[in-house]
């Protein structure tokens, strides 16, 4: 089984709850590591403006580029689940060793603002999936803008696009992640 991440794109509104509720549920300091981050993506120009946002967590790639890339085996994706999953402990630091953030195209690997910070990522909220609860990023969202479950859950349920504004999907490295992309028309004049 792999789980996977549902992003309605046409829903969010860029509130950042899932950022906030995802930092408090973790514990991660105010600072730069963000397990899961929200981008903004505005093009064209009045009257014709467009906005979308896109909000970024660790997708649990099938085959994880930042595995590949860890040089004392510190991240390892769990078979019964798919989850991508870092041992901290092992982690050698940014500033001995930021390998696992150069091969991520999507920016998961997080680190703190302290001296030589360990590596830190979405774990899916393994403490809740335990329980049978939601990660706290899709049960935060006001907008009911994420999901999460079995990746042929999400895809039977919302469609198998992997495409979004500003997200290209990596066809080798194979993110779990379903999309439901806002549509890039012109806006209708004011």
């Amino acid at each position: 089984m792999q789980l996977a991440f549902f992003f309605d794109q046409t829903r969010c509104t860029g509130c950042y709850t899932c950022v906030v509720a995802c930092k408090d549920w973790h514990d991660v300091p105010a600072g730069p590591a963000s397990w899961i981050r929200v981008t903004t993506i505005e093009r064209g120009k009045y009257p014709h403006p467009f906005l979308a946002f896109l909000a970024s967590a660790c997708y649990h790639c099938a085959k994880p580029a930042c595995l590949a890339a860890c040089p004392v085996n510190a991240i390892s994706k769990r078979e019964e689940d798919g989850i991508v999953v870092v041992n901290r402990d092992l982690c050698l630091g940014r500033d001995a060793c930021d390998k696992c953030l150069r091969a991520c195209p999507y920016n998961a690997p997080q680190f703190g603002a302290e001296e030589n910070p360990k590596m830190q990522k979405c774990d899916f909220c393994l403490d809740r999936w335990a329980e049978g609860k939601q990660p706290i990023c899709v049960a935060g969202c006001p907008m009911r803008a994420l999901d999460a479950g079995p990746l042929e859950t999400m895809e039977a349920k919302y469609g198998r696009a992997r495409h979004g504004v500003g997200f290209k999907y990596n066809e080798r490295m194979q993110p779990a992640l379903v999309f439901k992309p806002k549509a890039e028309t012109a806006a209708l004049p004011i």
